[in-house]
């Protein structure tokens, strides 16, 4: 993950969210009893269960996140070619000898 964050593939606020997921992961291994108690205090039977449960909603909420910039960088792109155009156009205007 510092690699990654070094060489600029991965951005801080995401390796901050795969930092607290894998603390959250080597503190559930570590201590497997806070699993059962939270699985007891949510009510669920199998505390595999609710990891997997806790897993879904993460990753669920990482692609509504992605998906969610997806959608503003395709408006952005959109965006920055209309402007492109526009000053070609411009240019073109500029550039095109008079009509006498």
């Amino acid at each position: 993950m510092f690699e990654l964050l070094r060489r600029r593939r991965l951005r801080e606020k995401y390796a901050a969210i795969w930092v607290v997921i894998a603390l959250g992961t080597l503190i559930v291994a570590a201590f497997p009893q806070i699993l059962r108690w939270v699985a007891d205090l949510v009510g669920i039977q199998t505390p595999s269960n609710l990891l997997f449960f806790g897993s879904l909603i993460v990753l669920f909420a990482v692609s509504l996140q992605l998906s969610r910039e997806v959608g503003l960088l395709e408006e952005q792109s959109r965006r920055l070619a209309e402007e492109v155009g526009t000053l070609t156009m411009r240019v073109d205007a500029l550039e095109k000898p008079p009509d006498d």
